[in-house]
């Protein structure tokens, strides 16, 4: 207990001593390179300790222990200082005030850092304060910027210069702010723990014009060539304000292209490329390219570059044409319908440009030309002749492309003119020709013997032929007992299909002209006769003439038979020159009648070169027969020993 009792007064007095040695000092301090700075100091130690030997200090810079040896600042016992400070501090405090504030002059950076005071009061009650002031030696003015500058969103800038050089104050000045709008300025001084900072502050609202723009804060000392200079560049945080791509083109098919997009923001977006609702691309910067290689008409459309960077989002969009040939039309499929009716054709394409569509019907325009993608052709209350091929041609100016139908217009058969019977040589021909969709059947009916021909009827020459929706079929009436007794026929024709069937009376429409032909023909050769006989008459009257004596003359040539045989014959070519002469202008009149006719090789002629002959060898029998010759004449033998009488015609 007595031990406790003796230790009491010695913690009091230790408690005491410690208590009262105590320094303040600023914690932070600030001084411009080349300036001065002063650092407040006072220090406290027990009330019990006599100073009689004087009051002296020590600033240490680094380290507060002795034994570490840090670099003396100042120490007033002797002027022993580091290389450093050497003729740069002075003690303007009074220690014996316990007042032991620092002025350093003509400082650098190498003098940043903590400073140490240590008082020695004589003996051993030397005692180093642990309280530090720190210097910051700055070659340039502090600037407080905003963690963010966002556009359009007011902006405070401080510029501060520190205040702790008693020789000049500092002043602060703003560069490089014409440009800015509607700037303010506000200036401050903050006093604290025995230092001073003076600040300016400048306000005002940024654009994004102004990313990257330098503004500047100048401190400097009034009548010195102290000058301080900090130059910053705003970064300016907005949304992105534009986004660029390439103009809307056009593109041929299966060709590539590059799309472009560049952004204007802060900071650089996240850029995507879409395609509809489908996202190709994506990146972090101010611009991104999309490549497209072989084109095909499915990747015409809309491109849209959206730009995020998440102070705002900013979309542009273009459009990129595929041009290509028009596709295959698509058309009907081919159509069989009943006369009459009525039908819509479609023709659907596709092609870039827009096609134009063309309807064609056997190679010939039918309808109207349309610049559109569907094109309808209406046919209405179709007709036989609306029958064919239909073609849909669709054309822009990178090629064309067509797609055809066929329409079968099915109808009742219809009798066609030329069904007829006409007269031949062999009798009557009759010809049933009909048009009709299916193609018709043909049958003739034999009224007067109730007798009906057709194709499984092998009589009267039976003969049918289809081409196209055209049928025909003849037969040919050889009897007599098959005609009329009038001369006429009586001949029907029934033509039918699935859609109806008739019946028609076929009369002999070239009669008339056949009978007017027989009987021209047979006066004509009539009168050819009768010229040829009185021809005959003529020349064997005046052969009498000549020869006097028909009986000697038949006698001399019977006797000769060389002879006879020669004047027959020369006779015989006298008359066949004439009569092929007959016979010639006979030809040519039968020839003037069957063109009247109309009929080739319905008609015999008149006469026959047989008929001739035997004309001819009739006449020949009645040639004068006398060997002898005439005045005028001439007789003789011939070189093979026969004789010969010339006869001379006056």
């Amino acid at each position: 207990m007595w031990c406790l009792e003796l230790l009491l007064p010695v913690l009091l007095i230790i408690k005491d001593v410690s208590g009262q040695w105590n320094v303040w000092i600023p914690r932070d301090i600030s001084a411009m390179t080349n300036s001065c700075v002063v650092i407040p100091c006072t220090f406290m130690y027990p009330s019990g300790i006599l100073t009689n030997r004087g009051t002296h200090g020590i600033w240490y810079f680094g380290q507060p222990y002795p034994q570490l040896f840090p670099p003396v600042v100042i120490k007033t016992r002797t002027e022993i200082v580091h290389e450093s400070y050497k003729g740069r501090t002075k003690l303007i405090g009074d220690l014996q005030q316990r007042n032991c504030t620092l002025l350093i002059s003509n400082i650098g950076t190498e003098h940043s850092g903590r400073y140490y005071f240590r008082a020695d009061l004589g003996g051993a009650n030397i005692y180093t304060y642990p309280d530090f002031s720190e210097l910051k030696v700055l070659d340039q003015p502090n600037i407080d910027i905003p963690e963010k500058i966002v556009a359009d969103e007011n902006l405070k800038l401080t510029c501060y210069a520190p205040d702790n050089c008693p020789e000049t104050r500092p002043e602060i000045q703003w560069m490089h702010t014409d440009y800015l709008p509607e700037t303010e300025y506000t200036a401050g001084y903050v006093e604290e723990s025995n230092t001073a900072v003076l600040s300016s502050t400048l306000i005002f609202t940024p654009r994004p014009i102004h990313n990257g723009q330098l503004l500047g804060c100048r401190v400097y000392y009034p009548n010195t060539t102290l000058v301080y200079e900090r130059l910053i560049s705003l970064d300016v945080k907005y949304a992105p304000r534009s986004v660029w791509v390439n103009g809307s083109m056009e593109v041929m098919e299966g060709s590539s292209v590059t799309l472009n997009c560049e952004v204007d923001s802060n900071p650089p977006p996240r850029i995507s490329w879409l395609f509809g609702d489908q996202e190709l691309l994506w990146d972090t910067a101010s611009n991104a390219s999309l490549s497209l290689e072989d084109l095909t008409p499915s990747q015409e459309g809309f491109y849209t570059c959206v730009g995020d960077n998440g102070y705002g989002v900013m979309n542009t969009s273009m459009y990129l044409a595929v041009l290509y040939p028009p596709s295959e039309p698509v058309v009907n499929g081919s159509l069989t319908i009943l006369e009459g009716s009525s039908i819509s054709l479609q023709c659907s394409t596709q092609g870039n440009p827009a096609p134009t569509l063309t309807w064609l019907k056997d190679g010939e325009l039918v309808g109207t030309i349309t610049a559109e993608e569907v094109s309808v052709l209406e046919l209405l209350e179709l007709t036989p002749q609306g029958d064919g091929q239909y073609r849909c041609l669709a054309e822009n100016e990178h090629g064309r492309a067509s797609s055809s139908l066929n329409i079968t217009v099915e109808y009742a058969p219809v009798l066609l003119d030329e069904s007829k019977c006409t007269v031949v040589r062999e009798g009557v021909q009759c010809v049933c020709m009909a048009t009709g969709n299916p193609e018709p059947v043909i049958e003739f009916y034999l009224p007067d013997k109730n007798i009906t021909i057709n194709d499984t009827d092998g009589r009267y020459n039976y003969y049918t032929h289809t081409d196209g929706h055209t049928s025909t079929g003849m037969i040919k009436l050889r009897e007599k007992g098959e005609r009329l007794g009038n001369g006429a026929v009586n001949v029907h024709c029934s033509i039918s299909n699935m859609y109806g069937s008739e019946s028609f009376h076929l009369e002999l429409q070239q009669e008339k002209k056949y009978m007017m032909a027989v009987i021209v023909g047979t006066i004509g050769g009539v009168a050819v006769i009768a010229f040829i006989i009185a021809a005959v008459r003529y020349v064997g009257h005046n052969n009498k003439k000549e020869n006097g004596n028909p009986g000697q003359d038949l006698v001399s040539k019977l006797e000769n038979p060389a002879l006879y045989y020669s004047t027959v014959k020369k006779d015989k070519q006298c008359l066949r020159k004439k009569v092929l002469k007959t016979e010639l202008l006979g030809s040519k009149f039968n020839s003037i009648l069957e063109e009247s006719t109309g009929e080739d090789g319905d008609y015999q002629p008149v006469g026959s070169m047989a008929d001739l002959e035997r004309q001819e060898l009739n006449y020949a029998a009645l040639q004068f027969l006398g060997g002898r010759s005439r005045d005028g004449g001439a007789s003789g033998r011939g070189d093979d020993g026969s004789d010969y009488t010339e006869i001379k015609a006056k």
